[in-house]
């Protein structure tokens, strides 16, 4: 099969997704849209579709014509560079030398508009759009002052360095290239850290170990850090055709990645919140409690693994009906040891105790959310 053009469309319309959507058609039935139509109203309102023939040229090469509207939209004449990249799902994507040179990877921001808070989030969101170099620029002279927060900043963003810093201008710039990234190894590196964090959340509560729980709440950084790694290459892939090659995965299992590293990312959030209960909380519950605590921590943890196993290490898929069967299980065993609490010498401390019942079971629902996908996967 042979892929036969490129389109890229921006959307103003569509203020909460990605800038840019990448959207590529395979051989013999090249589904391009009608040029014109873009024009005149700004987006794809209806996609046509195209056929051409694949020709042997000179007994040895395979030739296939361009839509001339595609051509004439990118100035593609006799002798102009096209790029191509072959992927293994049988497509082949094709795009005009001019749009892959494009350097639509840098940004400039004037940094004496932001506060604190304003300035976090649009380096963060720079980073995970995939920008590679960030300028804050402030005409005042006080741009290096703003240094320290700065650094702090790109200490939660993995590849982010400061390279440069004077009174008008701090250059940011990132220094990781997605041949040097691991998708995958980082997913199961968040796995691992997601999981010991809740198994220490629990534990600080029924132990009551308030020191305990400040690392649990600590580590949750560095999860934060690695879904934002995972979410920044999943991000570029959607605008940068060479990036799917440099992470050798198609397209839908670096969606699969990205999806399961939110769920375990949200997974990590309520380690936190069990963590901040332990340390809250004015004593440890009694031992009976105790136990049932740790049970359900246990069994969601190994939900948890056997949900991300299919996917993580490509094992039997049996493993994710499963962890949908225990999150049955566990969702009405917290609702059963929920309503003892209340009718039990607990009911002045039930509200505490349900908000870390209520972090176990959603924990057991995202860890559904990522058997689901794995079933997707295995069919897919």
């Amino acid at each position: 099969m042979v892929g036969l053009a490129l389109l890229t469309v921006h959307d103003s319309r569509l203020p909460t997704a990605p800038y840019w959507y990448v959207l590529y058609v395979a051989v013999s039935i090249a589904m391009l849209p009608t040029y014109k139509q873009l024009h005149e109203y700004g987006s794809v309102p209806i996609i046509d579709m195209e056929t051409r023939k694949v020709q042997l040229s000179g007994g040895t090469t395979f030739t296939v014509s361009l839509p001339k509207f595609w051509a004439e939209e990118h100035d593609i004449t006799a002798g102009s560079l096209l790029y191509l990249y072959p992927n293994a799902d049988g497509s082949l994507l094709v795009e005009a030398a001019e749009k892959a040179d494009a350097d639509g990877s840098a940004v400039t921001i004037t940094a004496g508009d932001l506060s604190e808070a304003e300035l976090r989030e649009t380096v963060t969101a720079l980073y995970l759009i995939g920008v590679d170099t960030i300028r804050l620029r402030d005409r005042s002279g006080e741009v290096g002052d703003r240094e320290r927060s700065v650094r702090e900043i790109v200490a939660d963003l993995t590849g982010f360095e400061i390279l440069e810093v004077d009174e008008l201008e701090l250059v940011v710039r990132n220094l990781m290239d997605a041949d040097n990234v691991s998708i995958l190894k980082s997913t199961i590196r968040l796995r691992l850290i997601v999981d010991s964090m809740h198994e220490d959340a629990i534990s600080a509560v029924v132990t009551d170990d308030p020191t305990l729980a400040g690392n649990v709440i600590d580590r949750d950084t560095e999860a934060d850090k690695l879904f934002r790694l995972v979410s920044r290459y999943f991000q570029r892939t959607l605008t940068d055709l060479g990036e799917v090659q440099k992470l050798e995965f198609t397209r839908a299992e670096l969606f699969a990645h990205y999806y399961l590293a939110r769920q375990l990312e949200r997974i990590a959030d309520h380690a936190e919140k069990v963590a901040r209960v332990a340390i809250n909380q004015p004593h440890a519950p009694d031992d009976d409690l105790g136990q049932d605590i740790e049970s359900l921590g246990r069994d969601a943890r190994s939900l948890i693994w056997d949900a991300t196993e299919p996917i993580l290490s490509d094992t039997d898929v049996a493993l994710a009906y499963d962890a949908l069967t225990e999150r049955e299980e566990i969702t009405m065993a917290i609702g059963d040891l929920d309503r003892a609490l209340y009718d039990s010498d607990h009911a002045p401390e039930a509200y505490r105790w349900g908000l870390l019942l209520d972090s176990l079971e959603r924990t057991a629902e995202y860890g559904a959310n990522i058997a689901e996908l794995a079933i997707q996967q295995h069919y897919r």
